[in-house]
C-alpha cells in the first residue's frame, strides 16, 4: 500500500452539534415581580407603605393613615442576539446549524435577564452580612443570619424567599448537616443524591427556596456575593414582542431571508429591564470563595 494513502481516507462528522457548556439562563424569572406584554418604553409597579393604628376620642375624628404610595418604575431595554446562516455552508454540513444558533440566541438573552435581576440585587440598601466560612457551624449560621435579615424587616416567609449562592458556597452548605440530611429536608432536597440545585431547579429549605448560581458577583474571589429576597421586592417588565415564534413571553426569535447578503439572518430579541421594588425585601452576603471548604 503506498505510504501517501492516508490522504484519501474518508472523514466521518456528526449530524449533532453539541453546543458547549454554558448557563441556559432565565432562571430567576420566576423569583420576581414578572410582567410581560409591556406596551411602552417603561413599566411602572406600585409600592403601597406600612400603616399605622390610632386612638379615637368619643366623638371625635379618626385619623387617617396617610399610607405613603411610591412608584419604583422600570425602563425597558433592548436586547439583541443575531447570526448569520449561510446556506451554502448549510449544504456542507451534517448538523442542523439553524436550530444550534437558535437555541444559542436564547440562551445568551435568558442569561442577560439574569444578569438584569442580579445587578438589581446588588444595589440593596441593606447592610451587608459577611458569613464565615471556617467550619461547618459558621456556614450554618451564615445562611441563617441571612434570612434572619429578612425577619427583622417583617419580610413574609410565605414560601416566596429566595436565595442565590456561589457555586463554592453551595458546596460548602453541603456540608452543613442541616442543608443536607433528611431530618431537615424532604426527599428532593437531598443534597448528596439530587446534587446542586441550579438552572430550573430550586431547593427547599428553611422557609427559602434556594439555587446555585454561576453568574453571583464576585464568585471565585474573596468577596463572592449572595442574595437571599422576597419575589414581590424585585420585578421585570419585559416588553411585547411582534412576531414572536421562539414560544416564550419575553424572548423572542425570528428567522428572515437577507437577499443582499444571500444568508439567513437568525436573530432573538428581548425587551425588559429589572428593577428594586423594596429593597427591605432584599439581603446580601458575602464570603470568601478563595478558601478551602471546612472538614469541620
Amino acid at each position: 500500500m503506498s505510504t501517501t494513502i492516508p490522504v484519501s481516507h474518508v472523514q466521518s462528522y456528526a449530524r449533532m452539534a453539541s453546543l458547549v457548556f454554558q448557563r441556559p439562563g432565565q432562571f430567576l424569572k420566576e423569583a420576581v415581580r414578572f410582567e410581560g406584554g409591556i406596551v411602552g418604553k417603561s413599566h411602572t409597579f406600585q409600592k403601597i407603605g406600612t400603616g399605622i393604628a390610632t386612638v379615637k376620642a368619643r366623638h371625635g375624628n379618626v385619623v387617617p393613615m396617610d399610607l405613603e404610595h411610591t412608584a419604583p418604575s422600570c425602563s425597558l431595554v433592548d436586547f439583541f442576539a443575531p447570526e448569520y446562516v449561510a446556506p451554502t455552508d448549510i449544504e456542507r454540513i451534517l448538523h442542523d446549524e439553524k436550530s444550534a444558533v437558535m437555541q444559542s440566541g436564547l440562551y445568551a438573552l435568558g442569561r442577560k435577564l439574569d444578569d438584569q435581576i442580579i445587578t438589581v440585587l446588588n444595589t440593596t440598601s441593606q447592610s451587608t452580612i459577611t458569613v464565615v466560612v471556617t467550619t461547618e457551624a459558621a456556614v450554618r449560621n451564615g445562611l441563617i443570619t441571612l434570612l434572619e435579615a429578612l425577619d427583622d424587616n417583617d419580610v413574609p416567609n410565605d414560601g416566596q424567599r429566595f436565595g442565590i449562592l456561589s457555586p463554592r458556597m453551595w458546596s460548602r452548605a453541603m456540608t452543613v448537616k442541616e442543608f443536607s440530611a433528611a431530618d431537615y429536608v424532604g426527599a428532593d432536597g437531598m443534597a448528596f443524591t439530587q446534587g446542586a440545585a441550579m438552572h430550573s431547579r430550586w431547593k427547599f429549605w428553611n422557609g427559602c427556596n434556594w439555587k446555585q448560581h454561576s453568574a453571583t458577583p464576585g464568585k471565585g474571589t474573596s468577596t463572592a456575593e449572595m442574595y437571599v429576597w422576597h419575589k414581590r421586592a424585585v420585578g421585570y417588565a419585559a416588553g411585547a414582542i411582534d412576531s414572536n415564534t421562539a414560544g416564550s413571553d419575553n424572548v423572542a426569535a425570528k428567522i428572515d431571508w437577507i437577499g443582499e447578503k444571500y444568508e439567513w439572518l437568525v436573530n432573538h430579541v428581548m425587551t425588559g429591564e429589572a428593577c428594586m421594588i423594596d429593597d427591605t425585601g432584599v439581603i446580601e452576603g458575602v464570603s470568601n470563595d478563595t478558601t478551602a471548604i471546612a472538614t469541620t
